[in-house]
């Protein structure tokens, strides 16, 4: 009698133990691919960005050699372009990322606004592509952001919050827009 209530308590706690290791190991598991989702969509963005910062050199002359407007958002674009270069961290490219979609939308205001510009056929190629571009890091974003939230929001559901506390996985940063985004750009024509 001793022998099989020695026998099933065993029994019972190597089951529970199992358990236990089973579920700590799928946890662990399912954090690591959302992880790696979140940093697979943090490097599709920065390709997409990359892409607009390589067209900006190529636009920037363009605009300039045909006419002289709004000379300071192409300065201001040739400034962040370099600081998207330099930056470090994901933080920073979010914020100079965001300070870019600004001067962007700013930029394309005015060659909406200038029809002279519109019939240079490299201008008009490269908006083009740059048109593109912004489309593709909308998604990429977008995408970026939906693998943050999964990740984050498996950061603070019980019980898998424990196993992320263990073994240290911490919060990735959402790409935001910036404050004021929301009001259109004023653009000043002068020729």
């Amino acid at each position: 009698m001793v022998k099989s209530f020695l026998f099933v308590t065993f029994a019972v706690i190597a089951f529970l133990i199992f358990i236990t290791v089973v579920f700590v190991w799928s946890t662990y598991n399912s954090l690591v691919t959302k992880e790696l989702k979140v940093e697979n969509r943090w490097a599709d963005l920065q390709a997409q960005y990359q892409r607009r910062i390589d067209l900006i050199p190529n636009l920037v002359e363009s605009v300039k050699g045909y006419a002289q407007f709004e000379q300071s958002t192409l300065t201001k674009i040739t400034q962040l372009r370099t600081q998207w270069m330099t930056a470090s961290s994901a933080d920073e490219k979010i914020s100079v990322g965001t300070q870019l979609d600004s001067e962007f939308s700013r930029l394309l205001l005015v060659f909406e606004n200038y029809p002279e510009l519109k019939t240079v056929e490299t201008v008009n190629n490269l908006m083009v592509q740059l048109e593109g571009t912004e489309n593709r890091i909308a998604v990429a974003r977008r995408d970026y952001n939906d693998a943050v939230r999964d990740y984050n929001l498996m950061l603070r559901k019980f019980p898998s919050n424990i196993i992320a506390g263990m073994f240290g996985f911490e919060k990735k940063p959402f790409f935001e827009a910036q404050p004021g985004a929301e009001v259109a750009p004023k653009v000043n024509i002068t020729i």
